[in-house]
């Protein structure tokens, strides 16, 4: 059988849809949410591309799109499941589904995301924690209000860095801007806050304002300066200058951080910030204290040397515990506790991963965004481990008006989940007011829930679900027992998967690793991970993979991934893993990837917006050709997908690396058809990298092409 996506994609309609579901994530496809993974991709992509590769090629994907559509008995795998993506969108399409995940962290999310657990249930466990936690942990968190005196409830508390200066010794607050505070949008919320540097007086001001007097100690400054410029600080008290990272990697000790300002909720239930008093920073002595009397659930492994860890050794953090400070891990360790005595295991296990994804939210490298949307930046915003000088920290319990807390995720990220999964809903992209609006459409899919069952054979209508922690080059599957295979693998080179979730794996042990064992290691990193910094080691284990994918496919199933690269050696390495496991590319793809902008995985000049979604298939027979036929053939295909996509939409923002995405895909897709039989002008053979390295020469020339339509086009308006 041919599939509809050998053929044809809906790329324009779904990169509208994509865009606008990247936007809102985790409220657009909240199951997949439930808790932190990197490159989530969009669950509206991944259900077209599994309705067309389970459809013949007379089937339109875009009009099947918003219909009740259903492939029972059909089997869905995903080798590099993440947070399961794939499996979700398969299930609602009445798929059996076998997900692999050499990460704990994943396996153990995603076997949460599917599990049935009874919602009454799960209440009730909540209340137990509640009554076991709440109360003591709010008690850490609590001031006096300065006006009225009385007790209020701590939202947020402010850290400034501190180190000592290497030239008088005197103790320097590693302030970016004097501005802590402002609205997560200025322009419509001008007002902010900033911070004496003389006297600590909280000041308020405007978000642009560049003077400013203290109202208290009455010093005209510059609010939006700071005594940091990049990595270097200038200290107040002598003037000197000095590189922060190398001064504090010379202590041999963690940063000491000072609080100066807290967020309230007043008496009144206004929100107000405060001036932090020695009583409020000695909770966290208290809590060292607390610590030292009690025997609680605290992690205890190492941080190990690494591509995304090497960052934070710099600043002598050893240890996953000395991410939080002492009442944090006073207080988490008390919730901790408090879950693990839950005798419901469904249940303790969920609010065990919703107390993992609190984290994110709940450490000492945390910001502040402000108000107006979620207030906290969690650790893991920009895929790294990065020490933050201007620190938030959170109430870890929470109250009604706090973000990101254990109580609020509970009504905002985890019943928002359940209820999805229960009753899954599409997007639908309609206009409103000249912009891009969502409206839910709701009764097209069957329920995500399902029982996880331990072996293929046992898979059925009533238990659709088999997932594996690990290596997916070795899968305990039949031959050719799969009909299809979607996913999205690791991009070498940039995000570390292994080596970030270790945060989360750090605690999480503590109370699975009697029942799992995949969390009796010290951590999540495996030598057969595919996660290689350099491309033939990347491509060699890619390679592996791919071949155990072509064991299991059945003789017509489709491979099919989602890639992007901004060098020719990651395609280079990808293509080379496709075709060494027997494979050939026969379609490629353009689709919105998961956000607008530079994406970690380029790191490119020119950013990337959209992914190539690869479609293979074992190798048929393979034809001559010219290298210049072939590269035509290349450029006519990339060529049109890009025109067509620029002319879609406005928003549609296609760039140099946009360009490069579709023109490379297509690249392994034509070479597919000629391996080994593609000559150059002297009839010697042309290899894949110099296949690449031809397609490659050729953008420029198109790119320079296009700028000048474009500007004749603009010329003409």
């Amino acid at each position: 059988m041919v599939s509809a996506i050998e053929q044809s994609f809906p790329s324009k309609e779904l990169s509208t849809l994509a865009e606008l579901e990247s936007w809102r994530k985790e409220v657009n496809r909240p199951i997949y949410h439930m808790h932190k993974w990197w490159a989530t991709r969009l669950g509206s992509v991944f259900r077209a591309i599994l309705i067309g590769a389970l459809s013949d090629d007379k089937v339109d994907i875009w009009e099947n799109f918003y219909e009740s559509i259903s492939f029972p008995g059909k089997v869905v795998l995903d080798p590099f499941m993440g947070s399961g993506t794939t499996l979700g969108e398969a299930l609602k399409l009445g798929c059996n589904v076998v997900g692999a995940d050499i990460n704990p962290v994943s396996a153990f999310q995603v076997r949460k995301a599917l599990e049935p657990v009874d919602i009454d249930e799960l209440n009730e466990a909540f209340t137990h924690v509640e009554a076991k936690a709440k109360h003591q942990i709010r008690q850490m968190y609590q001031s006096v209000d300065p006006e009225t005196h009385a007790v209020v409830d701590i939202l947020y508390c402010f850290w400034v860095m501190t180190v000592s200066c290497p030239n008088c010794k005197k103790v320097v607050d590693l302030f970016d801007t004097s501005i802590f505070a402002k609205n997560a949008y200025p322009k419509e919320v001008p007002i902010a806050r900033s911070i004496c540097f003389a006297c600590g007086c909280i000041n308020t001001t405007r978000y642009d304002a560049t003077q400013l007097r203290c109202s208290e100690c009455g010093r005209n400054y510059n609010p939006q300066t700071g005594i940091v410029t990049r990595d270097r600080a200038i200290c107040l008290h002598c003037e000197a200058i000095f590189r922060i990272a190398q001064v504090i990697s010379d202590t041999g000790k963690v940063p000491l951080y000072r609080m100066y300002a807290l967020l309230i909720v007043a008496s009144d239930g206004s929100k107000k910030y405060i001036r932090a008093t020695e009583a409020d920073e000695s909770k966290n002595e208290v809590a060292k204290l607390l610590l030292q009397d009690q025997i609680l659930p605290l992690p205890t492994t190492a941080i190990r040397p690494g591509h995304n860890t090497n960052q934070i050794l710099r600043y002598n953090f050893t240890e996953w515990r000395q991410l939080f400070n002492y009442r944090q891990l006073y207080c988490l360790s008390l919730l901790s506790q408090a879950i693990l005595d839950e005798p419901n295991e469904a249940c303790r296990e969920l609010l065990l991963m919703l107390f993992s994804g609190t984290l994110e939210f709940n450490n000492m490298f945390c910001t502040y965004k402000g108000e107006g949307t979620g207030a906290v930046r969690p650790i893991f915003n920009h895929h790294i481990l990065h020490a933050e000088r201007m620190v938030l920290e959170n109430s870890i319990w929470g109250t009604s008006k706090s973000s990101g807390c254990f109580s609020t995720l509970f009504e905002s990220r985890l019943i928002p989940a359940l209820s999805y999964r229960q009753e899954p809903f599409e997007l639908s992209v309609v206009q409103h007011k000249g912009t891009n609006k969502g409206k839910k459409i709701h009764g097209l899919s069957q329920q995500m829930s399902t029982p996880i069952v331990i072996n293929f054979n046992e898979l059925s209508t009533s238990s659709r679900a088999l997932i594996f922690c690990a290596d997916a080059s070795r899968l305990d599957l039949p031959n050719e027992s799969v009909d299809v295979i979607v996913t999205d693998p690791p991009y070498f080179d940039f995000v570390h998967y292994s080596e970030l979730a270790d945060f989360f794996y750090a605690w999480l042990r503590l109370g699975l690793r009697e029942r799992y064992p995949e969390f009796n290691a010290e951590t999540t990193r495996h030598p057969e991970e595919v996660q290689q910094r350099e491309a033939l080691q990347f491509s060699t284990a890619l390679e592996r993979v791919f071949k155990e994918c072509e064991r299991v496919l059945k003789p017509e199933g489709l491979l099919i991934f989602s890639f992007h690269h901004s060098r020719n050696d990651g395609w280079l390495a990808v293509g080379n893993a496709i075709f060494n496991a027997g494979l050939g590319v026969v379609a490629a793809h353009p689709i919105k990837a998961e956000m607008s902008g530079a994406s970690p995985k380029t790191q490119s000049g020119s950013p990337i917006n959209y992914d190539a979604i690869l479609v293979c298939k074992r190798r048929d027979i393979v034809v001559c050709a010219s290298l210049q036929e072939s590269i035509d053939t290349t450029f006519r295909s990339a060529k049109s997908k890009f025109l067509d996509l620029s002319q879609a939409s406005n928003n549609a923002k296609l760039s140099t690396g946009d360009l490069f995405v579709i023109t490379q895909s297509e690249a392994l897709r034509v070479f597919s058809s000629h391996i080994g039989q593609l000559k150059d002008s002297s009839n010697s053979s042309v290899t894949l990298s110099d296949f690449l390295a031809a397609t490659r020469a050729g953008i420029d020339t198109f790119t320079e092409y296009h700028a000048e339509q474009m500007e004749a086009e603009q010329a003409l308006v």
